[in-house]
């Protein structure tokens, strides 16, 4: 079942334009070190890889119907690659509790991200399904 979506369209030149003013404390107050870390090993793209996160942050504040208040923080949501290198989130703080308050009870929840950019543009897609919680253990049954 679907508990949520939303999207987001982020100017990339609007993030170049934050990093010129605010530089170090911008970035610290939005993004993750393994984020941070992420985009330097892309400087010909770092403020396009920034974009496509705050896009995936502001999604995923939508999607859980609270944008950023009650507790959400745009540092609580962090964009990581899953094994598959497919982007997902990361959550902690509020926003890991306002998804886990989203979950009925025996269900899990799988969050599916995508993210794409094309300057000046950056997009992403957040999608949050309610999935049949594994046992404890880890094994279905």
């Amino acid at each position: 079942m679907i508990l949520g979506l939303g999207s987001d369209l982020c100017n990339i030149d609007r993030i170049q334009a934050s990093l010129d003013r605010f530089g170090a404390r911008f970035e610290n107050r939005v993004f993750t070190e393994v984020e941070l870390a992420k985009a330097k090993r892309r400087p010909f793209t770092y403020a396009a890889t920034l974009a496509k996160r705050f896009a995936a942050k502001e999604a995923f504040s939508k999607a859980v119907g609270t944008g950023f208040k009650r507790g959400v923080f745009m540092r609580d949501i962090g964009v990581v690659n899953a094994a598959s290198g497919a982007p997902t989130l990361t959550l902690t703080g509020g926003a890991k509790a306002r998804l886990d308050a989203l979950v009925p009870h025996g269900m899990a929840a799988r969050v599916h991200l995508t993210m794409t950019d094309d300057l000046p543009w950056a997009q992403a897609f957040v999608v949050i399904e309610a999935i049949p919680a594994l046992p404890e253990g880890g094994r279905p049954e």
